[in-house]
């Protein structure tokens, strides 16, 4: 088996993502967690770019014993001299130097023939060279370079003392074909490629970075750039997450290639660089995302509480995430909503899963997501009374500033269906009143209070009430996410109540 080297740029390409900025402690802290992470080489920033810059990857590379620790600079003499004395102190210095070679780049950026762009790279190899001898050279642009210039950049990087050879896809403008031709056209047509290791940088702008970097390893490349949730410049970079896994789990394609990486430290990582840089991980994000394991779809939840590689191919403990999960929404089926139920210890007859599962399915129209506080609520509110004299069929309210608060409230009595109006001092007092008129009670809210059962602009608000009724204090209490309907749900779990007193 081949060891794929994995080259960690988050603090230096995926940092210049606009607003990703991190400051010197923040920087260590993450250095800490990458080497904890397993990576090969830490690229740990541009160290001209800033005194902070420069700062943290010196602190850096006093910092780290195992990993690499790898300063960016561009082929200039100051460049080069800050980061040498920028990783002076590691254990592992590296010098990146990267000068661009595309056509595009020469005409537009540098107004240089490719004859001067060779006379730079040379002399500026040899100066890396004299603060440590790990060199790694990258021509920029490489995918959009001529091939036979690109040949002989290449060649000459490697006469000149580089190690690694890295071959960036700056724009993210290639696809997995042509990034697995061009790696093997380099091996095949640059004489000493033998005397380096090849490595792949790209770029997500047509969201192909971690296909193209899986690409480029089947092709050859042993060494990959990537940053942690992919974030970077642009679009971002290759997913550090997604390389590493697809190739631990599709070892039907890669079984010929390990990395280092203690895959349980992934969503650590993931959520420290998030926390840090204050760039949120989509839900829907390969790996580390929200959602990336788990299940709404009822027929998906049945089949993954039966076995669960039915649709998950990779288990969620091997990237250090505790367990799938089971949200319960609109889609979900009644086998998971047992389960879940189960769990909260919650062990229902039939009679009422069915009921509880009627009204779950109500409340789930109104809410994105249903958690265990609202499941809690609605079980306790539908289970209470197995068989209530008064059912809550529909209410209808009018209310304003300028309006007196009216409510219609229709119940069902024993499959008969009854409604009543009047007026209120708000909304839920109409409403009260209006019951009150149905069953023919005169009640006196003695209590009332209302919380919400969970978090979000779409939670589940749970009302208490006391009713007086015939010397009688009787209490209620009825969950929704609608607070008046709420209201209505406890009043009349009082009043149902007192025909068992």
């Amino acid at each position: 088996m081949e060891k794929i080297i994995i080259f960690d740029t988050t603090l230096r390409d995926g940092e210049q993502a606009p607003g990703a900025s991190m400051n010197s402690f923040q920087k260590l802290e993450v250095a800490a967690q990458l080497e904890k992470l397993g990576v090969d080489i830490i690229e740990a920033g541009f160290p001209v770019a800033s005194p902070g810059d420069f700062a943290a990857v010196s602190a850096i590379a006093k910092l780290i014993k195992k990993a690499g620790v790898c300063g960016l600079a561009r082929c200039i003499d100051k460049d080069i001299e800050y980061a040498g004395r920028a990783v002076k102190k590691a254990r592992h210095p590296r010098i990146h130097l990267f000068l661009a070679t595309s056509r595009i780049h020469l005409k537009y950026k540098f107004k240089k023939a490719e004859d001067e762009i060779a006379s730079i790279a040379r002399g500026s190899i040899r100066q890396a060279r004299k603060f440590c001898c790990d060199i790694e050279f990258s021509p920029e642009d490489a995918t959009r370079t001529e091939k036979y210039f690109l040949y002989r950049m290449i060649e000459l990087a490697i006469n000149e003392g580089c190690r690694t050879i890295n071959i960036p896809d700056t724009v993210g403008y290639s696809y997995p074909q042509e990034i697995y031709s061009l790696i093997t056209d380099i091996r095949n047509n640059v004489p000493n490629i033998d005397k380096a290791i090849l490595a792949i940088h790209c770029h997500n702008d047509l969201g192909l970075a971690t296909a193209n970097s899986l690409s480029a390893v089947l092709a050859g490349a042993r060494q990959v750039h990537c940053t942690v949730n992919g974030i970077g410049e642009r679009a971002g970079n290759a997913s550090l997450e997604e390389v590493v896994m697809a190739m631990k789990t599709r070892k039907d394609v890669f079984g010929d290639f390990y990395t280092d990486i203690h895959t349980k430290e992934i969503f650590r990582t993931s959520r420290l660089v998030s926390k840090l840089t204050d760039f949120i991980v989509p839900p829907n994000k390969a790996i580390v995302g929200a959602n990336a394991f788990a299940h709404e779809s009822g027929i998906h939840q049945d089949a993954v509480l039966k076995k669960r590689i039915t649709y998950e191919i990779m288990d969620p403990h091997d990237v250090g995430i505790a367990e799938s999960q089971l949200i319960l929404g609109k889609h979900s089926g009644r086998h998971a909503f047992r389960e879940r139920l189960k769990s909260l210890g919650f062990w229902l007859n039939e009679e009422q899963l069915n009921k509880a599962f009627g009204r779950f399915k109500e409340v789930a129209d109104k809410k994105k997501a249903i958690f265990d506080d609202d499941l809690r609520a609605i079980v306790e509110d539908e289970i209470r009374l197995a068989k209530p004299l008064w059912q809550l069929n529909s209410f209808e309210v009018t209310s304003g500033t300028k309006i007196k608060p009216e409510a219609t409230v229709a119940l069902i009595k024993k499959s008969k269906n009854i409604s009543g109006t009047s007026f209120g001092d708000g909304p839920v007092d109409a409403c009260f009143k209006a019951i009150d008129k149905i069953t023919g009670y005169k009640a006196k809210l003695e209590d009332f209070r209302l919380e919400a059962v969970t978090s979000g602009k779409d939670a589940l608000g749970r009302v208490s009430l006391k009713l007086k009724i015939k010397n009688s204090i009787i209490s209620g209490r009825g969950a929704s996410t609608d607070i008046i309907e709420a209201a209505v749900r406890a009043y009349l779990d009082a009043v149902n109540k007192l025909k068992t007193k």
